[in-house]
């Protein structure tokens, strides 16, 4: 396993983002901090709720066009972003078996990582799995090259980050590829307002329990006394941004203090700190940004009932 992110890596940034969003007003955290072993295992159970259909509708989008990706890309290595348990991949893997070469999943949480790429590699004999510990925001440049590479980037995840920085994350990517290589990327369309709240809110509090999580690693890696019990899940709908937020809001006023910052921060009642955004797209918005990132969206892809999106994107001018 090839590690660019070590533990005083997540140990520095983690204490960098929890000061600069405890700063802001509103307060934020970034939502790659949910990700210990315990939240990777939590959003694992999200994934397969009845509100969660992001999962599932990816899923049939592979299911169906997985041969048709092959056949489009002929990729020799498949390096995946955020690749978690890989669960979806396999049904990549099972279509490229004539030509793909590497696997190479890319995750910040290791002891996750790992199990995941042994399971993978004991299923796919044949086949070079090289798993890499890596904050793909920052390391891009330093992933594996090689011949006729698919980078998948799954999920929806594109959607965490805001309009600017994810068109300068796919600059980013789109640097980093050869002419060759394409793109595979899962997105959530925009839909009725009640569904996409249920997907962040579900009736078992599973989502709540996730959204709790990143205080509960902040008390563990930075000697705080967040009391994840005294606040309460919230999923909005933001029409103007077209995404969801997740907050976390303080149910009474409270002082938290955060010894490994030497930082103490006030919380009112009702107070809210959002913890995530998940953009939703439709098809004009995300080729904008492809194109503005230097990337062509050369197939569009929807389940059955238009719910999520796979693109394949190539390099403009390749």
């Amino acid at each position: 396993m090839d590690r660019f992110l070590t533990a005083d890596d997540l140990a520095k940034t983690l204490r960098r983002d929890v000061r600069e969003g405890l700063a802001n007003d509103p307060k934020t955290l970034p939502p790659k901090w949910f990700y210990d072993e315990r939240g990777s295992e939590l959003f694992e159970e999200i994934t397969r709720l009845e509100e969660y259909y992001p999962t599932r509708r990816e899923r049939e989008i592979l299911a169906a066009r997985a041969p048709e990706i092959a056949a489009a890309t002929g990729a020799r290595t498949l390096l995946e972003l955020g690749a978690g348990s890989g669960e979806k991949t396999r049904l990549l893997l099972d279509a490229l078996r004539g030509t793909l070469r590497a696997y190479v999943p890319v995750d910040v949480s290791g002891d996750f990582l790992e199990g995941a790429a042994a399971r993978i590699a004991e299923e796919h004999p044949a086949l070079d799995v090289r798993p890499v510990v890596a904050d793909y925001e920052q390391h891009l440049h330093l992933l594996p090259g090689g011949e006729r590479r698919l980078v998948a980037f799954l999920g929806g995840t594109i959607g965490n980050m805001p309009p600017a920085e994810r068109i300068g994350f796919l600059a980013g990517l789109r640097a980093a590829m050869g002419p060759d290589d394409a793109l595979l990327l899962g997105a959530d369309l925009v839909k009725d307002e009640r569904r996409l709240v249920a997907a962040y809110d579900d009736a078992a509090g599973v989502t709540a329990e996730f959204n709790r999580n990143v205080l509960r690693v902040i008390n563990r890696e930075l000697d705080a006394d967040f009391v994840p019990e005294a606040y309460e899940h919230a999923a909005v709908w933001n029409a103007a941004d077209e995404w969801i937020e997740m907050r976390l809001r303080s149910t009474r006023a409270q002082t938290v203090r955060v010894g490994g910052l030497d930082l103490e921060v006030e919380f009112a009642a009702g107070e809210e700190m959002r913890t995530e955004i998940s953009g939703k797209f439709r098809r004009e918005r995300l080729a904008s940004e492809l194109e503005s990132a230097g990337l062509a969206l050369a197939e569009f892809w929807t389940d059955a009932a238009g719910d999520f999106s796979l693109s394949l994107a190539r390099p403009a001018g390749a």
